[in-house]
């Protein structure tokens, strides 16, 4: 792409979602800085170094391409258990199927609410973390969702939460293309579950910054929709202070192409951080995990999970850095991604990646793919399990080790259901 067209698409990107409605000083200076960033890093491109596994075109395209929305006669995830759901349909926040937003220990309001105040806590976040996750690695689409979007939640913890906060995303249109944006504050010895549910739109661009302050624990739970045709960019950034805890998994089944990022600054000593995912694919699916974690502080643990099955020509990405500081030591960094392989036709592509400076560490990275095990597969045949049951048990005891990584258990269990189910419609 040419310099003059590269910047025609980045200001392209700027005005297709129209412009944001106004807001107050900080919010719009928020907003004008994001859009400045936007417009220093220009559109995402292939002959990016991040982005040369996955073309970004079909995300910075004018429309939103028409995706299908998908019928299911089944619950959705998640729908079991006791939780303040939070409803957004095509982006659109919709009280009417949505709970009170209230709870104790927690304060909710909706991110244009928040934005439109003169003074608010949300000001020390909004854009601050996303600015910061820029760097040493662009993320164009992050700067993109600050600088127009309006939807979205701001929440506060600051007791333990018992129920957690469920964002569901529908759908109504068959072209909607949707930036939604949460701003999440996890105050001192505070603890918090966020739950995320749903396809959202045709084209979905979400960014969440979250801030846990020292000794706070922030659970993340997420499942992608199971739409066919649906593209979504997604991005965390996660500041993380002393002996705090932070997890995150992700279940993605279906979606022409999805791209979950994910940044972590580790700040403060003894504190521990995991980021994992599921992922299920079968024909027209590109499934990219990107991962940059951060160890700036002393005693810290940090674990990369990612498991992906893939058929028909699906591909997988994983592009996961762990980065150690040198005043980190006694840095303890784990990173795993494998996927499974189906068939001769299906791609993975890894981009492992260890930087360190600290000289007292124990860092590890993994990445392998291959074949269902012929040989176990005819040890469980050899004993009366039909081979496309064997084949599914394979799938999910492949799939457990990124499971594992839910500190509840019950929603885990949910998890492996909904796994189980995807395997049996999708059995050779």
């Amino acid at each position: 792409m040419g310099e003059l067209q590269h910047e025609n698409a980045t200001e392209a990107l700027l005005t297709r979602h129209g412009a944001p409605r106004p807001a107050s000083d900080w919010a719009e200076n928020a907003r004008r800085a994001a859009r400045a960033r936007m417009l220093a890093l220009g559109a995402a491109g292939r002959r990016d170094e991040y982005w040369r596994y996955t073309n970004p075109a079909v995300l910075n395209a004018p429309e939103a391409p028409e995706a299908e929305i998908l019928q299911l006669d089944e619950a959705p995830v998640f729908d079991g258990f006791d939780k303040l759901l939070i409803t957004f349909v095509d982006g659109v926040y919709q009280p009417d199927l949505s709970d009170d937003l209230s709870g104790e220990g927690l304060e909710v309001s909706l991110l244009d609410e928040a934005l439109d105040m003169d003074i608010h806590w949300a000001g020390e976040l909004f854009g601050v973390l996303e600015a910061k996750g820029q760097h040493p690695v662009p993320r164009p689409f992050a700067a993109l969702n600050t600088a127009l979007a309006g939807q979205g939640v701001v929440i506060r913890a600051t007791g333990k939460v018992s129920r957690p906060v469920a964002l569901r995303y529908c759908r109504s249109e068959l072209r909607s293309d949707v930036l939604i944006h949460h701003v999440i504050r996890v105050e001192a010895g505070a603890e918090l579950t966020i739950l995320e549910n749903g396809a959202g739109a045709a084209r979905l661009n979400t960014c969440m910054e979250v801030d846990v302050a020292e000794g706070g624990s922030f659970h993340h739970l997420r499942a992608q929709g199971r739409d066919h045709a649906r593209l979504a960019n997604t991005h965390i950034f996660a500041r993380l202070g002393a002996e705090s805890h932070f997890k995150s998994f992700t279940l993605t089944v279906n979606g022409a192409l999805t791209r979950n990022e994910v940044v972590i600054d580790i700040n403060g000593d003894n504190t521990k951080a995991s980021v994992a995912g599921a992922s299920l694919g079968d024909g027209d699916f590109l499934h990219d995990d990107t991962i940059f974690i951060t160890h700036d502080a002393q005693g810290c643990e940090s674990r990369q999970v990612f498991k992906k099955v893939l058929k028909n020509g699906a591909t997988g990405v994983f592009q996961g850095k762990i980065l150690v500081q040198p005043d980190a030591q006694k840095t303890d960094g784990y990173q795993i991604s494998q996927a499974l392989l189906m068939d001769d036709d299906s791609n993975f592509l890894a981009k492992p990646e260890l930087e360190i400076y600290a000289d007292d560490v124990a860092c590890s990275h993994g990445s392998t793919c291959g074949a269902v095990d012929e040989n176990a597969l005819f040890y469980l045949m050899s004993r009366g399990v039909p081979r496309s049951e064997a084949q599914n048990m394979m799938i999910i005891a492949f799939l457990d080790e990124a499971i594992q990584e839910i500190e509840n258990q019950a929603m885990a269990d949910d998890i492996r259901s909904r796994l189980i189910g995807w395997a049996e419609r999708h059995s050779a």
